[in-house]
């Protein structure tokens, strides 16, 4: 009986069902889409059988993971397949019974062919793939899975409509409809998105084994990867992928250990560098190829190509934000019936369950679409990000000389670390542009249900704020644009201080340069501070927006005697606070789009810089010809527009086998010569042929950061032979012994850690290795001392280079008589040509130059004539410091005890270290540093208290609004619609306000506390040793300064100030639910401790993998920089693959936790989610499952409103993006406790301001390390300079000759012994007073970007008339005359506009300038030619003939005038004597080293 009762129920509903045609259509429109789907796969199978192989010639599928997608595909078609064939049945029994209806038969239809045509499905894949090797799936499936998935949802929604219409719905209905979305959502993911991911592997599986195999000398160049383990998200399952449970072994491991880069897995390779930049770099050059503009890239191309480049994540984004946007509105449209349903006399258990479901399920549905949207947005943003770091950097690499002057390193980095990353961010800004307008509308329409035309009111005070951000927006991207050009200014002068520190503390300027910087930054802060209250303003009128249309749209209702019912009010709320978000980020949405759209403009006018034109050499085919280079009618400038020509009229004829000499005056045009056979000058007429592969040694020493070895092999395989030969030519073998890694040790930032011969001869060995057919050598041998210069001569030049074609330019006359050939240049023409005897006395230009070195040798033979004669007359003196044999024994004897010193200290570490980075949780003291730096934290609690008051006035004007509304119409209002309004209007504005003050406080706390930060870690950086300098590469600074600093700016204040919202807005969620029901607070509580635990178990190692994407960072900005400036060079070795390469695989080693950080974070959300969504349906179930009377419906609608919010995940998820952006404050209080130097002053030690008067120094017993753990470089020295006396310091290359100099300058503070200049010791007085009382010209000439007056009087404190003086003196004023600005030239970044010899001169002029009684000269003249120097010799006696003058020189003719001769040998004195006395002794390494000279150039 009750079985019938029942089926006569079932009956009812169906006879009630049948009431609607809208069923019966949808019934049919059904049966219909799925018969057309038969029809059109047996048309597709039979069109295909005629091709499909045979089964004995076909190919399985692959074991990977689609064959897991294409199974479970199979699986879901045959169980949509199964439940259809179930209903059919049901259907069928039940008008077997009750007799057919019109809506049963279209059911039936319906039904049928639902099932038919699944089982076809199921059938068609399976006989697809078993006779197919094919990986994707048929795109007829993918558009009816995508086609199935919508329509099932659409059936959802009208059956929910038409639930609400009648009584109920038969329970299969919706077990069909539920199933039918979940496998149509199912099918989508795997057709669409899936089938993309291992397409991409198989299109570019060749791109990727050529990537692999490419480079194999390249081992020291390519980073630490790790393991080779690829990340578990490539083979996952599908419910893993949903669930992001493929994380689970890497949190597990990071909560157990410190995560290093080794633990990180490798990307999917769909992910990886070469294959995103390779697809990128396709669609860009496909569209400049069509531009018709000359290739030229712009803006709109280059956002075009990322588009295209990643148009599958932009539509699989796009459909995952629709669903979200969707769901989000479920809550506010359900809410008035929710509150109607509490409400009504007779309640339906069935129906409140079924409304807790449409909650949960639409919660449960919005939880996955949007962690899989944010999920997808990451990668996209990475991909970007991939993309435009690989195309910077290749573009850099071909970069023309006067693009690179134009575009300074400090602008490169700033490319590379701001706008690449502002990029990359705008993915996830990209579907706001559209998605604010839909969520606009759907507000709308909820609102217009409830109030009519109200809703229109609504959407006019709406469309008033979104109108109000054009001229908002255009004033934010002028206040970014000047943020952008200030911050480009200081990094171009920051950059240029850290690239040239040394220099900067050997003449007491760094404080200087820093108060420039400091200068830069206050204008910086200037535009910071624009950009900060403009965005703070609109924060505040966006985020009191949702109030403001509220208080419109209530306000008019009461006017038009609109009914207010609290049901509705609430839906209303609801609406108003999802259109929050897309209102309160819109102001963020139009800043990032105009900050994106500067940043496009910057890489795209970068991208268009000009390149090095592709044609000015022609490369002839290698054959048999004996030409090797031919110049005829050579016209070259570096600067097109100017009228003067760098090189002019050059012809001549390079034959195979011969050595070529170039010779000249400073700034004649000799390197430019050989960068125009390099092809690195632009050539305004004529033509250059050239034969054969080429080699080039720079005159300035371009030496990668890396191991030696890897800096001479340069990309070639090891030949264990050949690099013996190759070490032993270029003398390097006993300098490897004196390292402790040998050639494993690590060169620091442009070779700083080795001596300038050093640097140059492994230069020369790299080049010898090379093997090429030209050689082109700039003044290789000036920077060796003159023994080790005859060395390198002999057995390269002549020995190994002896049947190559060499070109070298050379100062040195002792070198021309071996040429084949030699060019004398001068004013950019090559005015003599022929061989050594020929050319001697043709002309003046030649004769100039070796008059003046015969003159010096005259000058050489007197003395060794005058020594020997003194000898024969008076005998040998005992009074001589000359050290024998025996010290060279001992010597010797030491250094094996000297290398067992190195091996212990070997394991100590290398020179430069690694980046360090902080381990374990960030330190409260981090926090609290922050937060008390600006005011001693003075604002923190009224920034706190603000927020508290918003909160409270938030809710107390919601409760006002229920409380004091009707439920429903048929009750009569408790308040009058005035007095109503008026107290929400006063609420209202009330919250408003503590808005406006919150948002004004934390801006102002924000950009104080990184200005005050920012100072104290500049003023540690200027005052650190120059040994933190030599083992941090810069680009580890620079990403401080820039990075770092743009996160203390901006990104740590908002992050604070979203936090302080989810934790107050959270404590008001709990406080109004648990005020409905206290019992809630059971399941609160659980919540929030598995929450906590939750998020202790991910944060360990989400904040590693944090820590180390800021570390890996710096290494691709760092490589970029580098590679720029060494770009002639990798140009000429053909390098540029290799260089490229390298930097994708930075770039992976970037994104590698990156992706994990990113999958982390999602991981944890997910969870946040899932347990937020199954509290509220608790709740909800709690609130239905209580007696009629017990709650006011307003107030539980009121609990339901608030809950639609609930979630910890935003508390967790600020605070764990705040602890990873408050790493940012971490890195920079790093730099802000670096130990720092002596002080500049010591006020017991004032010094008299004519200190030093006379210039005499004593070293006593001076002992020397650059390291702790690094062996001594001087050993116990002691000698006597006396005032006014000129002192020549030889020795071998790395004999310590500069060391002490540094010791003297206390760059290096010696751990024993003392330096007295005029009885003072210079380690008790300040360090300015010292280094401002001495003078330098430094063996590397320095210039800094500016003016030459700024470069050689940059404290301004002399007057024109001295400037020019000096410039006389200094053999440069003639070469000044001619430029237009004169003392206003402008000098480019390092100088590149002037030559290297007219720099040293540059450096001369400041110490003549300087006029100190202690003048050092570290190889002052090794890049100028033989008269120059001859000239400056003459100008340095007359100036500082009452000077100590102590001179490090290779030229044994720069140091023969002088009074004392030091020779150093392995840190200790060697001789030290007047030259006539060491001359006298022909055992004497000095008479030894100027007979070898002598012989050299007679021979």
């Amino acid at each position: 009986m009750d079985a019938f009762e029942e089926s006569k129920n079932d009956m009812n509903n169906w006879i009630s069902f049948s009431q609607s045609s809208t069923t019966i259509f949808l019934h049919g429109f059904s049966a219909s889409s799925h018969l057309i789907l038969l029809l059109v796969l047996f048309i597709s199978w039979a069109c295909k059988r005629r091709t499909m192989p045979t089964l004995e010639n076909s190919k399985p599928i692959l074991k990977n993971t689609f064959f897991l997608y294409y199974w479970l595909a199979l699986i879901s078609c045959m169980a949509l397949s199964f439940c259809d064939l179930l209903l059919c049945v049901l259907n069928y029994l039940s008008g077997y019974r009750h007799g057919w209806l019109d809506l049963q038969i279209f059911a039936q239809l319906d039904f049928t062919f639902r099932t038919l045509t699944w089982c076809v499905i199921s059938a068609y894949l399976h006989i697809h793939f078993s006779h197919s090797s094919e990986r994707r799936f048929p795109i007829l499936l993918r558009i009816w899975w995508t086609f199935y998935f919508i329509m099932s949802w659409s059936f959802l929604i009208i059956h929910f409509d038409l639930y609400w219409k009648h009584s109920s719905l038969p329970f299969l209905v919706w077990v069909s409809d539920v199933l039918s979305i979940i496998s149509g959502l199912f099918l989508c993911y795997v057709g669409l998105f899936e089938k993309g991911r291992q397409d991409e592997d198989h299109l570019l599986e060749s791109l990727l084994k050529t990537g692999s195999n490419q480079n194999n000398g390249d081992d020291g160049q390519e980073p630490s990867v790790g393991g080779d383990s690829v990340t578990p998200y490539a083979n996952a399952n599908l419910v893993s992928i949903f669930t992001f449970s493929w994380m689970g072994p890497l949190l597990a491991l990071g909560y157990n250990k410190t995560l290093d880069l080794e633990d990180v897995p490798q990307l999917d390779n769909c992910d990886r560098a070469n294959v995103v930049f390779a697809r990128f770099r396709n669609k860009l050059e496909y569209d400049c190829n069509d531009s018709g503009n000359g290739g030229q890239v712009n803006t709109v191309m280059l956002v075009k190509a990322l588009v295209f480049s990643t148009w599958k994540e932009i539509l699989w984004t796009a459909l995952l934000s629709i669903v979200c946007t969707l769901t989000s509105y479920v809550g506010p449209y359900l809410i008035d019936v929710f509150v109607q349903y509490l409400n009504s006399s007779h309640q339906i258990q069935d129906k409140g369950y079924i409304l807790v479901f449409i909650f949960f399920l639409s919660k449960l549905i919005g939880c996955f679409s949007e962690r899989h949207l944010f999920f997808q947005l990451r990668k996209m943003s990475l991909r970007v990000r991939i993309a435009l770091y690989a195309i910077i950097y290749k573009k850099g690499l071909r970069l023309s000389s006067q693009s690179k002057q134009s575009h300074t390193s400090g602008e490169n980095v700033n490319l590379m670390s701001v706008d690449v990353e502002r990029t990359g961010l705008f993915s996830w800004y990209l579907h706001s542009i559209w998605k604010v307008p839909l969520q606009v509308v759907l507000a709308l329409l909820i609102l217009y249900k409830s109030f009519g035309l109200a809703s229109l009111i609504a959407l006019i005070a709406t469309m008033i704020l979104l109108l109000a951000n054009v001229p908002l927006g255009k004033l934010q991207e002028k206040f970014q644009g000047e943020l952008m050009d200030s911050k480009d200014r200081r990094m171009k002068v920051t950059s240029e201080a850290l690239r040239n520190m040394r220099i900067l503390k050997l003449q007491g300027w760094e404080m200087n340069f820093l108060d420039k910087i400091i200068e830069l930054r206050n204008f910086e802060t200037r535009c910071l501070k624009k950009l900060l209250y403009s965005s703070a303003m609109v924060s505040f009128g966006y985020l009191s927006a949702p109030m403001f249309v509220s208080m419109i749209t209530f306000g008019f209702c009461v006017f038009m005697g609109i009914p207010l019912e609290s049901g509705k009010i609430l839906s209303a709320l609801a609406t108003f606070e999802i259109m929050q978000g897309p209102i309160y980020n819109l102001p963020d949405l139009i800043s990032m789009v105009v900050q994106t759209k500067v940043s496009l403009d910057r890489i795209a006018s970068f991208l268009c810089l000009d390149e090095l034109y592709p044609n000015i050499v022609q490369k002839l085919p290698r054959d048999n010809a004996n030409v090797a280079i031919e110049i005829v009618k050579g016209n070259f400038s570096w600067d097109l527009h100017s009228p003067n020509l760098t090189l002019t009229d050059l012809n001549f004829r390079v034959y195979h086998g011969m050595r070529v000499a170039v010779c000249g005056s400073v700034g004649s045009g000799k390197s430019s010569l050989l960068s125009c056979i390099l092809g690195e000058v632009p050539k305004l007429s004529g033509s250059i042929k050239l034969n054969g592969t080429m080699a080039y040694v720079s005159q300035s020493a371009w030496i990668q950061s890396g191991k030696i070895v890897d800096n001479i092999l340069f990309g070639k395989e090891m030949d264990k032979e050949r690099y013996e030969m190759i070490l032993e030519a270029c003398s390097l073998k006993k300098d490897l012994e004196l390292f402790a890694f040998g050639d494993q040790t690590i060169i620091g930032e442009r070779g700083i850690n080795l001596s300038g011969g050093q640097k140059q001869r492994i230069q020369i060995a790299r080049a010898l290795y090379h093997d090429a057919d030209i050689f082109l050598l700039d003044d290789s041998f000036s920077a060796v001392d003159a023994h080790t210069g005859t060395h390198l001569f002999k057995k390269c030049l002549l020995g190994i280079l002896g049947s190559k074609t060499v070109i070298y330019v050379t100062h040195q006359v002792e070198f021309l008589s071996s040429a084949d050939l030699i060019m004398v240049m001068r004013d950019g023409r090559i005015t003599q040509v022929g061989k050594y005897e020929e050319i001697l006395t043709l002309g003046t230009d030649f004769m100039e130059l070796v008059g003046t070195h015969k003159k010096a040798l005259a000058v050489l033979n007197s003395v060794e004539r005058g020594a020997t004669l003194d000898n024969l007359i008076i005998g040998e003196e005992d009074g001589n410091m000359l050290c024998h044999e025996q010290p060279n024994k001992d010597d010797k004897e030491g250094e094996p005890k000297n290398c067992k010193i190195e091996e212990l200290v070997q394991s100590e570490g290398q020179l430069v270290e690694e980046e360090k980075r902080e381990k374990g949780g960030v330190g409260f003291s981090v926090y609290w540093k922050y937060v008390t730096t600006a005011y001693k934290g003075a604002f923190v609690p009224l920034i706190m208290l603000a927020q508290i008051l918003f909160q409270i006035l938030l809710i107390g004007s919601s409760c006002w609004m229920v409380l004091s509304t009707p439920v429903s119409e048929d009750v009569s209002p408790h308040v009058r619609g005035s007095t109503l309004i008026f107290v929400y209007v006063a609420l209202t504005l009330g919250s408003s306000l503590c808005v406006f003050i919150r948002s004004m406080l934390i801006v102002t706390t924000g950009y104080k506390t990184a200005t005050l930060l920012f100072n104290k870690m500049h003023l540690c950086l200027f005052r650190a040793p120059m040994s933190f300098f030599d083992s941090t590469l810069s680009g580890r600074i620079l990403n401080r300064v820039s990075i770092d600093q743009s996160a203390l700016d901006t990104s740590i204040p908002h992050q604070i100030e979203e936090l302080l919202m989810s934790i107050i807005g959270f404590l008001g969620t709990t406080a109004v639910m648990s005020q409905v029901a206290w019992q809630m607070l059971i399941v609160f509580i659980p919540m929030t401790v598995t929450c906590i635990w939750y998020q202790q178990y991910y944060i360990p190692a989400t904040r590693e993998l944090s820590r180390l994407g800021g570390v890996c960072q710096a290494p691709i900005v760092q490589h970029f920089v580098e590679s720029i400036l060494g770009s002639t060079t990798i140009r000429c070795f053909n390098q540029e693959e290799r260089f490229l390469d390298t930097n994708l695989k930075l770039v992976d080693v970037y994104s590698r936790p990156k992706f994990h950080f990113s999958s982390a974070m999602e991981w944890f959300c997910f969870r946040m989610d899932m347990l937020a969504s199954i509290t509220y349906a608790v709740f909800l179930v709690f609130l239905i499952s209580m007696p009629k009377g017990v709650l006011s419906p307003g107030i539980a609608g009121l609990a339901v409103t608030y809950g639609l919010s609930l979630s910890m995940r935003g508390v967790v998820w600020d605070f764990s993006n705040l602890e990873n952006k408050i790493i940012s404050v971490e890195r920079i209080l790093q730099y802000a406790r670096i130990p720092s130097e002596p002080p500049l002053f010591v006020e017991e030690k004032m010094i008299d301001h004519e200190w030093p008067s006379q210039g005499k120094v004593d070293i006593v017993d001076l002992q020397v390390r650059y390291a702790p753990h690094l062996p001594l470089v001087l050993r116990g020295l002691t000698c006597t300079f006396s005032g006014g006396r000129k002192i020549g310091i030889v020795g071998r290359t790395g004999s310590g000759k500069s060391t002490l100099v540094q010791a003297l300058f206390r760059m290096l503070e010696p751990i024993a012994g003392q330096i007295w200049i005029d009885g003072i010791n210079i380690s008790k007085i300040g360090l300015h007073d010292l280094r401002s009382r001495l003078s330098i010209i430094p063996q590397d000439p320095t210039m800094f970007e500016g003016t030459l007056r700024s470069n050689l009087d940059p404290l301004e404190e002399y007057s024109d008339e001295q400037i020019w003086e000096t410039l006389d003196r200094c053999q440069l004023s003639d070469e000044v005359r001619k430029k237009e600005g004169k003392l206003d030239s402008a000098v480019t970044e390092n100088g590149e506009n002037w030559s290297m010899g007219q720099r040293q001169l540059v450096c001369l002029g400041r110490a003549l300038l300087k006029r100190s009684k202690v003048l050092v000269l570290d190889e002052a003249t090794a890049s100028v030619d033989t008269t120059t120097d001859y000239l400056i010799q003459q100008t340095l006696n007359q100036q500082f003939s009452k000077s100590t003058v102590i001179t490090i020189a290779h030229r044994i003719t720069s140091i023969l005038d002088i009074d004392m001769v030091l020779l150093l040998d392995n840190g200790l004195v060697l001789e030290y004597d007047s030259p006539t006395k060491l001359l006298e002794i022909k055992s004497s390494s000095f008479a030894k080293l100027v007979k070898e000279y002598t012989q050299r150039f007679s021979s």
